[in-house]
């Protein structure tokens, strides 16, 4: 299994497919309500006003679908940008079979919305997993004290 399919566990890409209703013109919204009506019952009418409630339910309903998947793009983009911060730190987690994990962050990769951390050892966290962060204290140049010599006033 590669670095990025062991990320969220599957192989192959998701594809979406989009909705037509966004593509439906108002020209042809009113061909669908004037077919409606030619081929009506005369002494059962379909109550027209109840279709355009109905068509603004599902307007309002994809747009907040369209929204909603707006959002989550931000949040993986904000979630990657968060995990390059990481790159060089020490982190703990849990992968992606449940295990607790832990090493050193040496890059991160993004499959769909899940963004994860790949550790020097091989292991890799989803960033939703992380639960320890540390930052390595740098080791001094050899020749250097390891703390600085105290100043006099």
């Amino acid at each position: 299994m590669s670095a990025i399919n062991a990320l969220t566990g599957s192989a192959g890409a998701n594809s979406v497919k989009g909705s037509r209703f966004n593509d439906l013109s108002s020209e042809e919204f009113i061909k669908i309500i004037f077919t409606e009506l030619q081929n009506q019952d005369p002494f059962k009418p379909n109550d027209s006003g109840a279709l355009l409630d109905q068509l603004n339910s599902i307007r309002s309903i994809e747009s907040d679908i369209d929204m909603s998947k707006r959002l989550q793009s931000i949040v993986s983009q904000n979630q990657l940008s968060t995990a390059g911060g990481l790159i060089g730190k020490r982190v703990a987690g849990l992968n992606v079979e449940s295990e607790r994990v832990g090493g050193t962050v040496k890059s991160v990769a993004r499959t769909g919305d899940e963004v994860g951390l790949i550790l020097d050892n091989g292991w890799i966290i989803p960033m939703d997993n992380v639960e320890f962060i540390d930052s390595p204290t740098p080791n001094p140049a050899p020749g250097t004290p390891a703390t600085p010599p105290p100043t006099t006033p």
